[in-house]
C-alpha cells in the first residue's frame, strides 16, 4: 500500500480515466501528470542544489495549482500554499517564512506583488509563454526525482490567522494520504467519482478532503472559485458527485432563493467542517445528498469523528488520546453537568481546551516559528487552542476558541454554544457571537447577524424567539445586535472575530440594544453604550 502521496500518484499515471475537468478542457490522469513532471523537472533546474527546494504558489483553484501540487509530490519538493487573500506584508512574510526559492502565479495575482521585495525570491507566471517554453524543453527523468518517505514534508499549509498571525503547518505526505484514504473509504469514491473542488487548494481542508480523495481513488477534480449562486450549475455541468467545504459555504449556498428541482443533481456526498446543525439538515434536504460534518484542523493532532447517533450540536466522540485540560491546573476538566434542556450547570469546571495527551499527533510543527510550537506543545501535550465540553457519555461539544471566552456578571460564558442556539433562528443566515467590554467590569455579549436573503426579523420577534429557547441561559441574552449584509471573512469562510470586536458597538447595518436587566431591543442611546 502506498505511505505517500508520491506513490499514488506514480499509481495514477496507468489510469485512462479523466483527471481535470475545467471550463470545456479535460486532461486525463496520464497527460496531467507527465504535465507535473515537467514542471517538477523545470523547476528542479532552478534549485540552490545545497538546500531542498521549497515552491510558493500565489494561484487561484485552477488546473495550473492542480499541477504544482502534482509536482511537488512528484518532484520530491515542498509545495508552500500561499494565501491569495493576503496583502503586502503579510504577503511578504508568508513568502519569506517559508523559504520560497520559486514563487509560481498568474496574470491574475501578479499584480499583488508589485512592489514587494521578496528577497531574492524568483517569480514564474505559469501562464506565460516563456513559461510555456521552459516546460516543453524540459527534459524528464523520474528518476532523478528524489524519493520521499511518509513523514517528509509535502505542503506547507498556513493556517487561517482567525486569531493571529498565519502559521505555516508543515504537513506531511503520510498525513493527506491518511485522511484520503479515510475518506475515499468512507464514501466508497471511484474512478467514476467527481470531486468539486471549490475551497482553496492553499488550505488543508482543500487538500486533505478534497484533492487527496480524486488522488487516491482517481476519480475527476474539478477545480472552481466558489460561487454560491453558481454551485448547483456547476454540479449539474461537471456531474459532481462529493464535495468539500470548510465554513460556511453551505450557508452561502442555503441563502440563494430555492427552486422545485434543486434536489435533482447528481450529488451524493458533500463532507467539511463547521457547519450548523441546521444548515446540514436543510442542504441535506434541497440538494437530496449526504451532509457529514467533522473536526479538524491543519495541524491534525486533535482527532474527533462523528458517529451514528451524535447529538445536535456535538462534534462527535474523540480518539482515546484526546481529553479537555484546564490550562492553569493542567487537570482534565469535570464532565459537563446539562440539565433537562441541554443548558450547561458547570461551565466554569466542565469547559476547558482541547488536547492530545500523548503529543503531537499528526503535527509536524509550525515552519520558523519557535514560539508558536513552544506554545502548542507544553507539559509534553498538544494544546489546540479550541474550547471544549464532554458529556457523561462522552459526546464533545465546542465553546470556541480560547479568545472566545466572555465573562458576563461575574459569570463565564463561552460563544458557540450561544451561536448555536442563535442558528435556530429561521430568517438567519450566518452568525457570530464575541465579546464587547461591559461599562464597568467584565464582558458583554454581542452577536453579529446576517440574514436569508429577503428574510427580515422584529425586535418582538427576536425577544420572542430568544424566550422559547430553553437551553439558553438569560445572562447569554445578547445585550447588542448588529445586523449586516455580510460578515468579515477569511478566504477559508471563517468569520474574523478580531474584526468585529475591534469595532466595537458600532454596526454598517442596523444595530440593536438592551438594557442591562431588560429584555426589549431597541435602538441604543450614549447611556447603554459601552466606552
Amino acid at each position: 500500500m502506498a505511505e505517500t502521496i508520491q506513490q499514488w500518484l506514480r499509481e495514477r499515471s496507468a489510469d485512462d480515466g479523466v483527471a481535470i475537468r475545467h471550463g470545456e478542457r479535460s486532461w486525463t490522469w496520464p497527460e496531467h501528470l507527465a504535465e507535473a513532471e515537467a514542471e517538477a523537472a523545470a523547476l528542479l533546474s532552478l534549485a540552490a542544489p545545497e538546500r531542498r527546494l521549497h515552491v510558493g504558489t500565489l494561484l487561484g483553484n485552477t488546473p495550473p495549482m492542480l499541477r504544482s501540487m502534482a509536482a511537488a509530490a512528484l518532484g520530491g519538493y515542498v509545495l508552500a500554499g500561499i494565501n491569495t487573500t493576503r496583502r503586502g506584508a503579510g504577503l511578504v512574510a508568508d513568502v519569506r517564512r517559508s523559504e520560497c526559492q520559486v514563487l509560481l502565479t498568474d496574470a491574475e495575482h501578479l499584480p499583488l506583488l508589485q512592489g514587494l521585495d521578496l528577497d531574492g525570491v524568483r517569480v514564474v507566471e505559469v501562464d506565460s509563454p516563456a513559461y510555456d517554453a521552459m516546460l516543453a524543453a524540459a527534459t524528464v527523468t523520474p528518476t532523478d526525482f528524489r524519493t520521499v518517505e511518509a513523514m517528509d514534508t509535502f505542503m506547507m499549509i498556513f493556517t487561517s490567522g482567525t486569531s493571529g498571525d498565519p502559521k505555516a503547518v508543515q504537513v506531511s505526505h503520510l498525513t493527506v494520504l491518511f485522511s484520503g484514504v479515510h475518506l475515499v473509504q468512507r464514501y466508497a469514491i471511484t474512478p467514476d467519482d467527481v470531486c468539486y473542488l471549490s475551497m482553496p487548494l492553499f488550505h488543508s481542508n482543500a487538500v486533505v478532503a478534497g484533492w487527496a480523495v480524486a488522488v487516491g481513488s482517481g476519480a475527476t477534480m474539478v477545480p472552481a472559485r466558489f460561487s454560491a449562486s453558481r454551485f448547483l450549475a456547476d454540479v449539474r455541468r461537471y456531474g459532481v458527485t462529493y464535495m468539500n467545504y470548510v465554513g460556511k459555504p453551505l450557508a452561502y449556498v442555503l441563502a440563494t432563493p430555492e427552486q422545485l428541482d434543486d434536489a435533482d443533481n447528481t450529488l451524493r456526498v458533500a463532507f467539511g467542517n463547521e457547519a450548523g446543525d441546521q444548515d446540514i439538515d436543510e442542504f441535506s434536504r434541497r440538494f437530496g445528498c449526504e451532509v457529514w460534518d467533522g473536526f479538524g484542523s491543519t495541524e491534525l493532532a486533535i482527532i474527533i469523528t462523528r458517529e451514528p447517533g451524535t447529538p445536535r450540536g456535538s462534534i462527535g466522540k474523540a480518539y482515546p488520546d484526546v481529553a479537555i485540560y484546564n490550562s492553569e491546573t493542567v487537570t482534565e476538566c469535570a464532565v459537563a453537568e446539562l440539565d433537562e434542556h441541554g443548558v450547561l450547570l458547570n461551565p466554569d469546571e466542565a469547559i476547558g481546551e482541547l488536547v492530545n495527551t500523548q503529543g503531537a499527533g499528526f503535527f509536524q510543527g509550525y515552519y520558523n516559528d519557535e514560539g508558536a510550537n513552544a506554545d502548542r506543545m507544553r507539559h509534553g501535550m498538544y494544546w489546540s487552542g479550541d474550547l471544549a465540553y464532554r458529556d457523561a457519555d462522552g459526546w464533545v461539544y465546542l465553546a470556541g476558541r480560547t479568545a472566545d471566552w466572555m465573562r458576563v456578571d461575574g459569570e463565564n460564558l463561552a460563544a458557540a454554544p450561544i451561536e448555536r442556539v442563535l442558528q435556530r433562528l429561521p430568517q438567519l443566515s450566518r452568525v457570530a457571537v464575541y465579546a464587547v467590554p461591559d461599562e464597568r467590569v467584565g464582558d458583554q455579549v454581542m452577536a453579529a447577524i446576517v440574514l436569508r436573503d429577503g428574510q427580515q426579523v422584529t425586535p418582538a420577534e427576536f425577544e420572542a424567539f430568544l424566550a422559547e429557547q430553553p437551553d439558553l441561559s438569560p445572562k447569554a441574552w445578547p445585550r447588542y445586535v448588529r445586523f449586516e449584509a455580510d460578515l468579515p471573512s477569511t478566504a477559508t469562510n471563517k468569520v474574523l472575530k478580531r474584526e468585529l470586536i475591534a469595532e466595537g458597538v458600532t454596526a454598517h447595518g442596523t444595530l440593536w440594544a438592551r438594557a442591562e436587566r431588560g429584555r426589549s431591543y431597541g435602538t441604543p442611546t450614549p447611556r447603554t453604550t459601552p466606552v
